[in-house]
């Protein structure tokens, strides 16, 4: 899916070490994102139900990704990226170090704080990487997404298999201290990286453009289907320890270890259905991964066993993945005036859905209790499958009022 319009023969392949570097941020940012959901029964939220502290901790990262909104541009600007990459990656050693200090019995009010220094150094390292891969992706934009995909799924899948590796081996601090070595030994690695891509892009578009494209029907739905996928996501991502812990019984290391597993079948089905979109129907991929999400929370909702479990928890994670290979084909030259702040404005406001979704939850689950962890991505499910329908029609008419 190369254009040659617009690629860089230096930079702009996914040969470039400098951008192929940076987009192993993405590791780290699913390290951080992925951190929160695995970290709590190990601040014995599994034990009491104390959901709206659960909120606050998932608000407080949202703050801090939303709060770098202005942050990141001047500092990028000034100190360029690989300082920046390794800014964002020593901030969060340092906030996943202060959370470490700070575990239980101490007020969650601190945690609340340690996360939001998570947050902002996420927010900043997202603003980084977006300009450090801008090549990449104007010489081949699915395989870039795709690449970061992974690499995000692997830091989340990473930081679940830790905490549960490590849960009755060591304290939970201690735990969480191995964790910020990661991000620290990232930094060291971005801020003796050198990257010759330059901040301002050659083939910058004219403000005119850039917001008519903002403004597009097509960059509209597509915000607001990563909006809502990534909030199903995530709303399993950030409760599912619980409430098998607390619905089945399950002990907190296996229920992490489970959490594991969802982020494994996550992830294997998305090369899985990358690899199978050019020989498969789309419709009937997006029906099946749909049913297949809503068939999985229903299990889920009135399972009594592990089996039932497990079961359910591989439905979620195949019927997820199939949706954000299907969204990458389309957005691949959907948006041709590429602009790092564009892609990373969307990815943000996507990663806020994502983490909206838990943090609401909390008042939810105190009212309804913890099964209405399912009953949100049920629902979710329903709304990606009418986006993705309306994308579809658009892209269809864009291209008949082309001709």
């Amino acid at each position: 899916m190369s254009s040659p319009v617009t690629a860089h023969p230096v930079e702009g392949t996914l040969r470039a070490a400098g951008a192929r570097k940076a987009l192993a941020g993405f590791f780290v940012s699913g390290l951080l994102l992925g951190f929160l959901g695995a970290i709590l029964p190990s601040w014995r939220h599994h034990i009491f139900s104390e959901y709206p502290i659960i909120s606050l901790y998932f608000f407080a990262l949202i703050a801090g990704i939303a709060s770098t909104a202005r942050l990141s541009p001047p500092l990028l600007e000034r100190k360029g990226i690989g300082w920046t990459l390794a800014f964002a990656c020593a901030t969060a050693s340092a906030g996943l170090l202060f959370l470490a200090f700070v575990s239980p019995p101490y007020s969650p009010w601190l945690r609340a704080g340690g996360l939001l220094i998570v947050g902002m150094s996420a927010g900043i390292l997202h603003t980084g990487i977006f300009h450090a891969i801008s090549p990449m992706y104007r010489h081949d934009p699915a395989a870039t997404i795709n690449l970061a995909g992974i690499c995000f799924g692997l830091g989340c899948l990473t930081v679940a298999l830790l905490v549960s590796g490590t849960y009755y081996a060591y304290s939970t601090p201690a735990i969480q201290t191995w964790i910020a070595v990661i991000p620290g030994l990232f930094g060291w690695f971005y801020v003796r990286t050198k990257f010759r891509v330059p901040l301002v892009s050659p083939h910058q578009p004219s403000p005119s453009a850039l917001w008519a494209e903002l403004r597009s029907p097509g960059a509209v739905m597509f915000s607001l289907l990563l909006f809502f996928q990534f909030g199903n996501e995530w709303a399993i991502a950030g409760w599912l320890p619980l409430f098998l812990s607390q619905r089945l019984g399950i002990s907190p290391k296996t229920a992490i270890g489970m959490l594991a597993m969802y982020w494994a079948a996550l992830l294997i089905g998305r090369v899985a259905a990358q690899s199978i979109l050019p020989r498969f129907s789309h419709a009937k991929l997006l029906a099946l991964s749909v049913l297949g999400a809503m068939f999985g929370c229903i299990i889920m909702l009135f399972t009594i066993n592990r089996f039932g479990a497990v079961i359910g928890i591989l439905l979620l994670g195949g019927g997820f993945a199939p949706i954000y290979p299907l969204v990458v084909e389309k957005i691949g030259f959907r948006f041709p005036h590429y602009h790092p702040g564009f892609y990373n404005g969307i990815f943000s406001f996507a990663i806020a859905g994502g983490l909206l979704a838990p943090a609401t939850l909390g008042y939810f689950a105190s009212i309804w209790g913890v099964g209405v962890v399912m009953a949100l991505p049920l629902a979710g499910s329903v709304v990606v499958f009418l986006l993705l329908t309306l994308i579809s029609l658009e892209a269809r008419l864009s291209a008949a009022l082309r001709r």
